[in-house]
């Protein structure tokens, strides 16, 4: 039984009965040759595995490669036409700019592939009660088109792809990157079994919002303590509503003070309780958990890729904690 209100993260559940591991999704085809002036930390997910090996935080056997979903699971969120585009180049100048992504062979691989990570890292975590993708969260990707960075929208198919093998699974989307994830409300919109929860800066990208289930808007610079009371009291009342079989959380890492494209003041301290009280609270409730990158464009060079690495770590701690390992 979830725990109401804001007590919710202070009650404590008994271990859960799911398995141990945390298995971690990746591929190097995560990768691809952006211009060298790229905003886009494209380096990001090789840096943050090879620390999370180096560190001993994951072992190399936890390491799960894979391999592209077919057309017909993309097909699940994006209309042939799209998938057609994106796979022979054929965007036009618009629909370019609007991506932000050059147009290369790669490209429709390297977004499959991501899709297939996070669709894989679901299955895993109603099994192991949490998984992460080393990668995802491809949040602003729409039915018929991509925006900033992201091309196909791995949460939104990831949902359609289990409720084919679950029908009437009930899935929340946690998404606590800095910017609204408008393409998954737009793809999610009217299911009664999806409840989508944001919570991002008012005054920032996109600036056409699309409504979720629960949209939190912050100040632009919101300070850390400001963002977690709201954070905390605003999931907890979700929660209150909506009591998912799996949480889908987009975690991001562009709540970084020192983030180009965040409009956050967070400290790593700050994005550490975020991380710490979130997969506690879940964990100890028995929701399993899937978790996604998100968003990360730091001003210092493999920055991204250590905060993303840190939330892993808060992740493999709390799953270690409610196991008695």
């Amino acid at each position: 039984m979830i725990a109401s209100g804001a007590s919710f993260w202070h009650e404590l559940a008994r271990p859960c009965i799911m398995g141990y591991s945390l298995r971690c999704f990746y591929s190097p085809d995560f990768y691809m040759e952006l211009p060298a002036d790229h905003p886009y930390p494209m380096n990001k997910f090789r840096l943050s595995k090879d620390m999370l090996l180096a560190n001993g935080i994951v072992r190399p056997e936890q390491i799960v490669e894979v391999s592209p979903s077919g057309t017909h699971v993309l097909e699940r969120a994006h209309t042939p036409g799209y998938l057609q585009k994106i796979y022979r180049g054929q965007l036009d100048l618009k629909e370019q700019i609007q991506l932000g992504l050059p147009l290369t062979p790669k490209l429709y691989t390297r977004s499959a592939t991501e899709v297939e990570a996070t669709r894989l890292a679901c299955e895993a975590a109603m099994i192991d009660g949490l998984s992460v993708v080393l990668a995802g969260g491809t949040h602003h990707a729409f039915r018929e088109h991509g925006e900033s960075y992201c091309v196909f929208n791995d949460v939104a198919i990831a949902i359609r792809s289990i409720q084919v093998k679950k029908p009437g699974i009930k899935v929340m989307v946690v998404d606590t990157a800095a910017h609204q994830g408008n393409g998954t409300n737009s793809l999610l919109d009217n299911d009664p079994n999806v409840f989508t929860y944001s919570i991002h800066v008012g005054r920032n990208y996109p600036s056409r919002k699309v409504n979720g289930s629960m949209d939190v808007e912050t100040v632009r610079y919101v300070e850390g303590e400001m963002y977690l009371k709201q954070l905390f009291s605003t999931l907890a009342a979700a929660l209150d509503v909506f009591t998912p079989d799996l949480v889908i959380w987009v975690a991001g890492a562009d709540n970084h003070r020192n983030d180009r494209l965040g409009q956050m003041m967070l400290t790593v301290k700050d994005i550490q309780r975020r991380d710490n009280v979130i997969l506690r609270a879940l964990v100890s409730n028995r929701i399993p958990v899937a978790m996604l990158y998100g968003g990360g464009y730091n001003r210092e060079p493999e920055y991204t890729a250590k905060l993303h690495r840190n939330t892993v770590a808060t992740a493999k701690k709390v799953l270690a904690e409610f196991h008695g390992r």
